[in-house]
């Protein structure tokens, strides 16, 4: 099976930087029936973290954020990338911007199982639609 590259919306929000702040926003999505594509968490200025979120759809996303009284930013572009896992693939779709001369803002990667990767990338807005080029997206 071919990789294949879309353009993702995705939305964060900023928690106190401490244990649970994460596990209480996502409970209360969870309690929505909330279907994520991604999530990422990691420490913000100060004492704060962000949650990353890319919904599976994004009205249900908003709806049941706005119920939990989670103040969102976005929504806002990155790139979701699946394929068939193999030895350097992250090497070669960051290759590709790179010889774009195209910077990577933030990029996670994971082996899905049964030889299955994932990656979700990010680049400035002013470079998304270079990089969908680029990287073939949908």
């Amino acid at each position: 099976m071919a990789d294949t590259v879309r353009r993702i919306a995705y939305f964060y929000t900023l928690v106190p930087d401490r244990p649970g702040a994460g596990a209480k926003v996502l409970n209360a999505l969870k309690a929505a029936r909330v279907n994520l594509l991604a999530y990422t968490g990691f420490p913000s200025e100060g004492r704060r973290a962000q949650l990353v979120f890319v919904p599976a759809s994004q009205h249900p996303f908003r709806t049941a954020a706005r119920k939990a009284g989670i103040k969102l930013v976005g929504p806002k572009t990155a790139f979701l990338v699946q394929g068939q896992d193999r030895v350097g693939v992250i090497a070669d779709v960051a290759s590709k911007l790179a010889e774009a001369r195209i910077n990577i803002t933030a990029l996670d990667a994971v082996a899905a199982g049964r030889r299955r990767y994932g990656a979700v990338l990010w680049v400035k807005p002013r470079n998304v639609g270079r990089a969908a080029q680029v990287l073939g997206a949908s």
